[in-house]
């Protein structure tokens, strides 16, 4: 910066020889610099007011537009959010093997109240009672008169529900969003999807998490928000499981059972395609567990996988074939099962009194004789029978991932000795779940590899271990279609498709020990195409009766098999099986060759 001399010396030297005073230079010169002094000061300032100026007109511009935005737009509640963790909202949809949608999530709205707000807290009610007749008018009263702040009035509302509380015009009734879960198939796959409800709470968000089924076993997976709202993907098939309810609840009016259940299993990769409970419920609006009595009764239970139960002579085929695959037999051997025969001091019979003497091993199976299993069984041992059973799974929970198969467990005797050896070959004395059976049969069916349950979809064959031999497994399989054309199953054949299976009938236990003479649980299991099996099905019956020929009947082949038959018939086209059919005699025409 350049500063100008007050008292410049030639400006000073010159005024001196004129004869002029040189201080009116100096003065001069301080005159000016104020000047300009002045005049950049004014300028900083002015500068100062303008951006101010421009500050000031862009709030005022900010603050209008809100205004007119808030002005154009619905009126909503306010709310106040308080410091804490944040509640996720966000939960993935469950889908069936092809993609169509099991669970998803539902926007609505929850009901609150704050009475210091209310108007007319009377009136208010009076108007609530109208809408959601189910709630307490006293209690609705006393918490609105009282000196509560906050009420809550219903956790999920319909839009329809809110538009009526909303006319009611009282400023204390508000509304917060919620995220609900819904099942637009209502009551198909209840056990499996389990149902939703709320966990952490507040005014503003509520959680979702999974309280049964698939919903608890996932919930995890289910609320991670890693997963980019990826869908749960499970085994089952919509329309197969649609057909499998529609069919079994036929079924079981019919046959006048209490309960019903079935398995639908893939036996190469495990996928249970269809998995059936009855009676069910609808997950939308999911019952309370029952609080007294047997809570098998319940509509919550899932016999599929929590009801264990002696299974009967379905487990023969397990003897049959364990003994093929040791060597000590083959499907021709004969057997001595004629009377009388005791072990361990108890008599072993045969299904009304009946006397087949010396049978060969498969047709033990076809007329399901109590004492040629047993022989059959003495002959294995009970160290190779127990092994045996272990390998199938028959000992522990089964691993179907929902919560309630832990539920499961099996029941067998501590003390394994032949008494136990011999009933536990033709299915008393060991109780098992369907599930079970499935997994059992599946290993007979595939060729002999124990294959687990499973209700997510696989890429493809998910075997297990070889429990037993291929020539072993193929044997029970002739066995087992036997049954059906000229054994007990007689009506589960179904035509176009070869089905091969066994019966299983057991007298129902008593809650203090011994059995009811006139209570049964029925059960078949089968897999079809027989010649090339692909799938087995475990249909079983709670306390069937029916009236045929005159006669009151509530063994397997009576009641569960027929019931099984239609629903292969049902099915197995769904599936993509196509019927084989017998090329007919022409009438009239010979054929000949040359």
């Amino acid at each position: 910066m350049i500063r100008t001399p007050l008292r410049p010396l030639a400006r000073i030297l010159d005024a001196r020889s004129k004869g002029e005073n040189p201080d009116v230079i100096e003065r001069e010169n301080i005159r000016r610099r104020h000047a300009e002094m002045q005049d950049k000061t004014r300028q900083r300032a002015e500068g100062r007011l303008l951006v101010m100026g421009g500050f000031f007109l862009c709030a005022f511009v900010v603050i209008g537009a809100r205004m007119g935005m808030l002005a154009s737009t619905e009126p909503a509640e306010p709310f106040a959010n308080a410091a804490g963790s944040a509640i996720a909202m966000q939960r993935a949809d469950i889908v069936d093997r092809d993609g169509r949608i099991l669970a998803t999530n539902f926007d609505t709205f929850s009901l609150y109240a704050q009475p210091p707000q209310m108007v007319d807290p009377v009136a208010a009610v009076d108007g609530l009672m109208t809408i959601f007749p189910d709630l307490d008018q006293d209690r609705l009263l006393k918490d609105f008169t009282g000196k509560r702040k906050f009420v809550w009035i219903k956790k999920r509302i319909s839009p329809e529900q809110k538009q009526a509380v909303h006319d009611l015009g009282d400023p204390g009734l508000l509304f917060g969003p919620r995220e609900m879960r819904l099942y637009p198939n209502g009551r198909l796959a209840a056990h499996v999807l389990g149902g939703a409800g709320f966990g952490k709470e507040g005014v503003s968000a509520a959680e979702v998490i999974g309280v049964a089924g698939v919903e608890k076993q996932f919930d995890g997976y289910l609320r991670d928000p890693a997963n980019g709202a990826k869908p749960l993907q499970l085994s089952l098939d919509l329309t197969v499981q649609a057909a499998a309810e529609r069919v079994l609840y036929g079924g079981m009016k019919l046959m006048n059972a209490k309960g019903a259940t079935s398995v639908l299993m893939d036996v190469h990769t495990g996928e249970v395609v269809s998995v059936v409970s009855l009676p069910d419920f609808d997950p939308n609006e999911r019952p309370r567990p029952p609080v007294s009595g047997d809570q098998s009764d319940s509509p919550l239970f899932n016999r599929s996988v929590q009801g264990v139960y002696e299974l009967g002579s379905t487990f023969k085929i397990f003897t049959a074939a364990q003994a093929v695959d040791l060597g000590l037999v083959n499907s021709e051997t004969i057997i001595d099962t004629s009377g009388p025969m005791r072990v361990g001091g108890y008599p072993i019979g045969e299904f009304k009194n009946k006397n087949y003497g010396k049978i060969s091993v498969a047709d033990i199976i076809v007329k399901s004789s109590n004492r040629g299993t047993g022989r059959l069984a003495l002959q294995i041992g009970a160290t190779r029978q127990k092994a045996f059973l272990g390998s199938l799974g028959m000992f522990d929970p089964t691993p179907f991932e929902i919560v309630e198969a832990r539920g499961g467990q099996p029941l067998f005797p501590k003390q394994w000795g032949e008494l136990s050896t011999v009933t536990i070959s033709y299915g008393h004395g060991l109780s098992t779940s369907p599930m079970h059976l499935a997994a059992g049969y599946a290993a007979i069916a595939n060729g002999g590899h124990y294959i687990s349950p499973t209700i997510l979809k696989q890429p493809g064959p998910q075997y297990g271990p070889r429990i037993m031999s291929t020539e072993a497994a193929h044997a029970a399989q002739l066995m087992l279609r036997k049954v059906v054309t000229s054994g007990t199953a007689s009506f589960g054949e179904v035509p176009g498709y070869v089905v091969g299976g066994k019966t299983g009938t057991a007298d129902k236990p008593k809650p203090n020990g011994g059995y009811y003479e006139s209570k049964v649980i029925a059960t078949f299991a089968a897999m079809f195409p027989a010649n090339d099996p692909k799938y087995v099905l475990i249909l079983t019956l709670d306390e069937p009766s029916v009236v045929a020929y005159g006669e009151e009947r509530r063994s397997a082949g009576w009641t569960a098999v027929p019931v099984a038959a239609e629903m292969i018939g049902r099915v197995a086209p769904l599936l993509g099986l196509r019927p084989h059919v017998e090329p007919g005699q022409l009438a009239g025409i010979t054929l000949t060759s040359n």
